[in-house]
């Protein structure tokens, strides 16, 4: 029996992508999955949280870490272009500390658990890390297996290849996940760039910014999302005075809502929106909504307006209902456009997210650029299409992708698939949309007071970001 108190280290990965490093430079939200994992571990115990992805020699300092500590166990988790960084990881931890076990969760753990089937890599977890994390420690003080049911797995367990096959288990209750520890990263060191000022004055344009997940799931299933596969089409939700109590605690001003989808019950975002104003609580707030629901709840929008929503996240997509049709979006270009008019209307900036098919042609490209000039003051970002591993896209596209590095370029901007136009002519056009987009950015066209040395740092790594995604093909 484990008797001591166990030393415990949970990572963040770094990012290889030059284009992934610059984006960095305008949002660097904190491990808020490492934050409830770390919530889920006993108070004896002795925890710690390594953000790689800050560091400028990531794996020196994950050395110095491993000697430092010598840690009992090591969490890492990872986004599927990260999964070659997971298991380098995991190798120099081994190679360094023999006995110390390995556990490996987060997205591609979730999605792809036998890609981390390696002798370094003594357990996977899929789904909800933090109720997982308090069986695992419980199990291993016992000297038990620390596998166990359909989500926790491991390369020992003779059911491994048919566990890994089947989805991950179910979601836990909401009431059953553990709160975030905040207070285990540096917390000054996490920013979003910020461009809501309706006094057209701002104090900095990176200010520092919380997390919160308020729900898990999404009632709809596009059909390029995973978020349907890992949540069994569930939408679970925590109740309006747990999501408020949280944010009580928060320290930072303005709070960023990392669900996959925040707004889609009314009742519930109206009584929270009631209770921040009723308590007094003045934060201010970005998150993501379907379109729909915007047009179909501006009064709830409205609203939240008032509770301190600066900036709303709506994934466009396409203004074409072919496009949206195939991505099963349940959207239309004119149900897009009524939302863009009432965000305009009530003062919450609008970010436009819109998806590029690698079957671009010239005069698509010019298309998508009249429909971004057409959302015009406000945030604007483009992606690659890329559908990700067990999705319905996915299992239809998978034998054309031209990726030979596993899963490194699943990162929304680098192309899986064949592009119709040569590929550098390609990437050219891709970067010429964000160049339009930034010239019109709301602090740009509002004409917002900002520090000045900030505005300099925001157009240098402005145009660092632009020139590294125009050169993306060189990444092949």
């Amino acid at each position: 029996m484990q008797e001591r108190p166990l030393r415990i280290l949970l990572v963040r990965p770094h990012s290889q992508l030059l284009v992934t490093k610059h984006l960095k430079k305008f949002l660097h939200l904190e491990p808020l999955e490492l934050e409830i994992v770390a919530g889920g571990i006993p108070d004896e115990d002795q925890v710690s949280i390594c953000d790689l992805s800050l560091e400028k020699d990531p794996i020196g300092l994950f050395k110095r870490e491993l000697q430092a500590k010598k840690p009992h166990i090591i969490g890492l988790t990872g986004y599927s272009s990260q999964a070659g960084i997971v298991k380098e990881l995991a190798r120099i931890a081994k190679t360094n500390i023999p006995s110390t076990t390995i556990i490996v969760g987060g997205i591609h753990a979730s999605i792809a658990p036998s890609d981390y089937a390696m002798d370094e890599i003594d357990i996977i977890v899929r789904g909800e890390g933090g109720c997982a994390m308090r069986e695992i420690i419980a199990r291993f003080k016992r000297e038990e297996p620390l596998y166990f049911g359909q989500s926790v797995l491991s390369i020992k367990d003779p059911d491994f290849d048919v566990k890994a096959k089947a989805p991950p288990a179910k979601f836990p209750r909401p009431a059953d996940i553990p709160k975030p520890r905040r207070d285990l990263v540096e917390r000054a060191r996490y920013f979003s760039v910020w461009t809501s000022s309706p006094k057209k004055k701002l104090p900095t344009i990176f200010p520092r910014i919380a997390t919160i997940r308020t729900s898990y799931g999404c009632a709809f299933s596009c059909s390029f999302c995973v978020v349907p596969y890992i949540m069994h089409s569930e939408y679970l939700q925590r109740t309006p005075e747990d999501v408020v109590s949280e944010i009580e605690t928060i320290k930072e001003d303005y709070i960023y809502f990392v669900d996959d989808e925040t707004f889609l019950n009314a009742q519930r975002m109206t009584e929270i929106a009631n209770l921040l104003l009723k308590r007094g609580i003045k934060k201010h707030f970005v998150s993501w909504a379907r379109s729909d629901t915007i047009v179909s709840r501006p009064e709830l929008f409205k609203l939240w307006k008032q509770a301190g929503l600066g900036i709303v996240y709506v994934g466009l997509e396409a203004m074409d209902d072919a496009r949206l049709g195939d991505y099963k979006k349940r959207t239309t270009t004119e149900t897009n456009q009524k939302a863009i008019s009432i965000l305009r209307e009530l003062g919450i900036i609008l970010h436009a997210s819109f998806m590029v098919d690698p079957g671009f042609s010239v005069e698509d490209f010019r298309a998508l650029e009249k429909e971004a000039l057409n959302v015009l003051p406000a945030e604007v970002s483009f992606t690659v299409f890329s559908p990700s591993p067990g999705t319905e896209l996915w299992h239809k596209y998978k034998d054309d992708f031209i990726c030979e590095d596993g899963y490194l370029f699943y990162d929304c901007f680098h192309t899986l698939l064949p592009t119709k136009l040569d590929m550098k002519k390609f990437y050219q056009h891709f970067a010429r949309l964000y160049t339009i987009g930034w010239r019109g950015n709301p602090l740009r066209i509002n004409k917002v007071k900002a520090p000045f040395w900030e505005v300099i740092k925001t157009i240098v790594n402005g145009t660092k970001y632009i020139l590294s995604i125009r050169a993306i093909y060189r990444d092949y």
